[in-house]
């Protein structure tokens, strides 16, 4: 009797109008020892390539598998054998300069129930980024940020391709370091953006971070935009400077700092204190201001309020009833300036199967984080 193969091709789901292509875990498992998958990107020989930050078992382990681009198959692992890195999330490549780097976040089995500040100290969250060979994928390089730079997850490459810098945020500290290639041709980082924590009362911690968890770069290389989850806030920096940016538009939505919530802030170094509750089309925001997204053109900047379930139920459980938002900032891309648009809003908690937690943004024919120049 022949036995099907039920787990040799990736499925396929129709969804409305949509077909899915659906990647078993399973897959992931037995063909690469990877689990917890997380960034994508096309690479120019049409695979797809995504990160992964832990092992079936729920540890730290920072591999890379590839997919074929036309059926979806996993064809293995990027990385050679014995070569991942301690912890995984996103990565940035760079194919003109030869060169990939992959950042860390923490082992899939201390983070997915919520944050406990006893695992950073115990090792189970990452500070390095990783820097490899685009070519021959080994790994050339381990850039520990020490603890300014704990939990470093996205990383933006300039989108010039002559460029050999970038910026990583790091989530922990609130800090955002940029990385460089030296005159020897190794590679370097240092902390150009520092948020100061809040001294506060009502919290797990009597310090709290602002928490950077998402960071893009505009188009022209002129802005740098990152989200404070647990501050509430969105920030503009001019990077014309690259080794000093210039903080020029920021705008709060939400946040563990309201007015009328329970955290008090004993003592703020920026000197914002609570902010107001943020209301939009009635709809009041529950959460932080999380992933990003900017059009290419750079004037309408797009930001969810869900980071991770785990997370969103331990710091907004207001959320977790009543759901994500989508809300649309408008951007001086001249001067700099952020402004909320009052009559934007998409509510999550209205989806026929909600509340429903909505977390990356993408613009269909590509935006400013999937579009990679070569």
């Amino acid at each position: 009797m022949e036995v099907p193969d039920i787990w040799s091709k990736p499925r396929r789901r129709l969804i409305g109008p949509f077909c899915v292509q659906m990647v078993e875990p399973i897959d992931l498992y037995w063909k690469c020892g990877l689990a917890n998958p997380h960034t994508s990107h096309c690479l120019g020989s049409g695979q797809i390539m995504i990160s992964c930050m832990g092992e079936p078992a729920g540890g730290g382990k920072g591999g890379f598998v590839l997919l074929d681009g036309e059926t979806f198959e996993v064809v293995g692992n990027w990385e050679h054998p014995g070569e991942a890195a301690p912890f995984g999330y996103d990565f940035w490549y760079q194919p003109r300069h030869n060169v990939m780097i992959s950042t860390e976040w923490g082992a899939p089995k201390a983070l997915i129930h919520g944050f406990n500040p006893a695992h950073v100290k115990e090792g189970h969250y990452g500070s390095s980024l990783h820097v490899w060979d685009w070519t021959t994928h080994r790994k050339l390089q381990t850039l520990d940020l020490g603890e300014d730079g704990a939990i470093p997850l996205e990383i933006r490459f300039l989108h010039d391709p002559n460029a050999t810098e970038g910026f990583v945020g790091c989530a922990l500290r609130g800090c955002v370091f940029r990385f460089y290639r030296t005159l020897k041709g190794d590679w370097a980082a240092e902390k150009v953006i520092s948020v100061p924590s809040k001294k506060v009362e009502g919290w797990m911690l009597p310090e709290m971070p602002g928490l950077i968890t998402d960071i893009l770069i505009s188009l022209d290389d002129r802005f740098l935009y990152f989200s404070n989850w647990l501050h509430g806030d969105i920030r503009q920096y001019d990077i014309t400077d690259r080794r000093n940016p210039r903080l020029v538009g920021q705008v709060f939505l939400g946040g563990s700092i309201i007015s009328d919530g329970p955290v008090k802030v004993l003592e703020d170094p920026e000197k914002h204190g609570q902010t107001h509750p943020r209301i939009i089309k009635g709809k009041r925001v529950s959460g932080g201001p999380q992933m990003l997204q900017l059009s290419l053109d750079g004037r309408r900047l797009y930001v969810t309020t869900s980071l991770f379930s785990g997370w969103d139920k331990q710091f907004y459980p207001d959320m977790m009833r009543e759901g994500s938002v989508m809300m649309q900032i408008d951007v001086d891309s001249d001067q700099g300036g952020l402004s909320v648009n009052e009559n934007f809003l998409v509510d999550f908690g209205k989806e026929p199967d909600g509340p429903a937690l909505a977390h990356e943004l993408r613009y269909p024919g590509g935006d400013c984080t999937s579009d990679i120049w070569i």
